[in-house]
């Protein structure tokens, strides 16, 4: 049995996160509008292997199947995203009562299970109708926001306690906006996201500006709206800075590279201003922005979710602009089977500890952390998937050492509960702790299904 030094606080929350678009298929059934994302995929050459999510896990038809295999697998709480589109059709105007009816059915299941519900409102799926009046170049789409996601707040959080606004708003600007560079043997087709565009600097760092404004504006709306006692913050893929070794000095650096790094997004959002670095090195193609905007990207949050996956960057102390020196990566560094995701766990105790130290948020949720593994059924009928079992435990080891030395993580979610759509990959990286054939929609749990339940059980490193 695990020693109580590895255990983890008394109630933190044991959970698995899924997205709307990538499991949940019926892309037009029961009054859903079309999102960017339909359109993305719609549209030849932006997929690896062409395929869509128009089907992907079939969530939409089988969430009462996903439900119970959470419970047996030992999930505490779900965090799952709600689709615009499937809400407001076009984005805004008249709500569409069969989508809200679909999450309201979800929410009943999984309190059913004595699981705990947390929804994520934009995981990227804009409504295609808001796309084709500017996206989120347009301000106006950061007011639709905040009146989706204080209608559906209202709707649900007589059962819904926990609300993420924007997940990675790093993620769909960056990647939807400008452009990226091709996949590995994948011809011309890029890690781009929808929708797709090459925007020049200055209307890249407008749509920033937008969308953290809609994660403020949205705050603001929930609280306006909710049930008393609702919780909502944002959900940021951090850039995470690691102090290439651990000394005073070290430390210090990474939590500057931390807090510059992070400028545009989650720096913007818990500090409710653009650091003087971030404008200077814009300067003149820096974001237009007025006092109320900040003001209400200020809006204080009562949770914060860190994606965190790799180590951005190791750093070092140095005389340069910020105090540090960005260290590159050896050529031989260990990676996932993602190209991007380099090995290294210790991003998973230096993320909360720096952050607290930077924001001193309340309560802090490490909602995305997992890997894409090369899965295959043995002739046993069972998934080895042994480096994901060694990334999970390895992670999770350096998290509770920091959750030991006080950071306010209340809950893990790993990243995901099962296979499905991979954004530009199609379906060819599985990251899921479920094995999922598409072909059948047969689910089958992994070892890593195992290894959660075991972690859950005990709230210990197992």
């Amino acid at each position: 049995m695990p020693t109580t030094d590895r255990r983890f606080p008394k109630g933190f929350r044991w959970g698995v996160a899924t997205s709307a678009y990538q499991i949940e298929g019926a892309w037009d059934a029961d009054g859903k509008g079309p999102s960017v994302w339909d359109t993305y995929t719609h549209a030849p050459g932006h997929i690896v292997d062409g395929s869509t999510g128009d089907v992907a896990n079939d969530h939409y038809h089988r969430y009462p199947e996903d439900v119970a295999l959470m419970k047996s697998i030992g999930v505490k709480a779900y965090r799952f995203s709600i689709s615009w589109p499937r809400i407001f059709p076009n984005g805004t105007g008249q709500p569409n009562e069969k989508g809200i009816d679909f999450y309201s059915r979800l929410v009943d299941e999984l309190l059913s299970a004595g699981i705990e519900p947390f929804a994520t409102l934009f995981h990227w799926d804009l409504p295609q109708s808001l796309q084709d009046e500017g996206g989120w170049q347009s301000r106006d789409t950061a007011q639709a926001f905040a009146d989706y996601a204080g209608y559906t707040a209202e709707r649900l959080s007589d059962r819904v306690k926990s609300f993420f606004t924007l997940n990675e708003a790093r993620t769909f600007i960056d990647m939807g906006y400008q452009r990226m560079a091709p996949i590995p043997g994948a011809g011309p087709i890029s890690e781009a996201m929808a929708p797709g565009l090459e925007l020049p600097p200055a209307e890249l760092n407008q749509a920033r500006h937008h969308a953290v404004l809609a994660h403020g504006l949205a705050v603001q709306s929930i609280r306006a709206r909710a049930a008393a006692g609702t919780r909502c913050g944002p959900a940021e893929n951090l850039d995470v800075a690691v102090p290439l070794v651990e000394t005073e000095a070290n430390v210090a650096a990474a939590r500057s590279a931390i807090r510059e790094m992070n400028a545009p997004y989650l720096t913007a959002m818990m500090e409710g201003r653009y650091t003087d670095a971030y404008l200077a090195t814009q300067g003149a193609n820096a974001p237009r922005f007025s006092e109320e905007d900040l003001a209400a990207i200020a809006s204080p949050v009562d949770i914060l979710g860190i994606n965190v996956y790799s180590p951005t960057t190791y750093v070092v102390a140095s005389d340069e602009p910020g105090g540090y020196t960005r260290v590159p990566f050896n050529a031989s560094h260990p990676r996932m089977r993602s190209a991007w995701q380099l090995v290294g766990p210790e991003a998973l105790y230096w993320a909360p500890k720096l952050v607290q130290s930077l924001w001193s948020p309340a309560e802090m949720y490490v909602t995305e952390n997992g890997c894409a593994a090369d899965d295959h059924i043995a002739d046993d009928g069972r998934i080895y998937d042994t480096d994901r079992v060694m990334y999970v435990r390895n992670n999770l080891t350096h998290l509770q050492r920091a959750t030991a030395e006080g950071a306010p993580v209340k809950g893990y979610f790993l990243w995901s509960l099962m296979d499905n759509f991979e954004w530009s990959v199609g379906y060819q990286h599985r990251f899921g702790i479920v094995h999922v054939d598409f072909e059948t929609q047969q689910r089958t749990p992994k070892m890593s299904a195992e290894l959660f339940r075991e972690m859950s059980r005990t709230n210990s490193v197992a």
